[in-house]
């Protein structure tokens, strides 16, 4: 019991102070960047907080999603998945997207070539880019305060921006538009957590 209230209270506080903002500005951006009427597939959407978001800044966007464990309640409709293979025919939606989600996986090619098969026009990406001064520590201490006390799997596989470039080469996608500053964090925490280590991608799904 004593092992688990630090964790409790780490993640009480986390949601208090950092998990809205970010939902919301996560949605936010992502609204600004989908394309008009798109089916988007939520790869990894947990209860759908910020696909819920992201419905409500754009009634145009139609959002399912999938994950791991599907929860008892969730925001959208959630299909359940292996974590390696999606569920769903070639070209099913016109977006596939993935919220943080990457760099929870021992392979984050492997996701990224399935949404390039599902996917008809686009990849939209939120995650994290390993760059500047004490960025792997930084990014591990963000990742265990926000998930630990939930669980989540944490294997911190973050990449460099040429590793992600490399990734997306191998997979068909090429780039649209990329955000860099995202206004995660509140003024005075940003340059210790956001600075250039987090970046929202709109990628095309090009096919040979």
């Amino acid at each position: 019991m004593a092992a688990k209230w630090p964790l409790a209270s780490i993640g009480k506080a986390h949601g208090a102070f950092v998990h809205s903002r970010r939902v919301r500005m996560i949605a936010h951006h992502f609204a600004a960047l989908l394309p008009p009427n798109h089916a988007v597939l939520d790869v990894g959407c947990g209860d759908g907080q910020v696909a819920s978001l992201l419905v409500a800044a754009r009634p145009d966007a139609h959002v399912s999603g999938v994950d791991v464990l599907v929860r008892a309640e969730t925001r959208i409709p959630v299909t359940e998945f292996d974590g390696h293979h999606l569920p769903f025919a070639d070209k099913s939606f016109d977006t596939v997207l993935f919220s943080d989600v990457l760099h929870h996986t021992e392979s984050p090619g492997e996701l990224l070539a399935e949404a390039q098969r599902v996917a008809r026009h686009c990849v939209l990406i939120k995650d994290h880019v390993v760059t500047g001064f004490l960025a792997r520590p930084t990014l591990r201490f963000m990742d265990w305060v926000g998930n630990a006390p939930h669980q989540v799997a944490l294997p911190y596989n973050y990449q460099t921006q040429a590793q992600w470039d490399a990734l997306f080469e191998e997979c068909g996608l090429r780039q649209r538009a990329l955000l860099r500053r995202l206004g995660l964090y509140p003024a005075w925490a940003d340059p210790l957590f956001g600075r250039s280590l987090h970046f929202i991608g709109l990628y095309d799904v090009t096919r040979q």
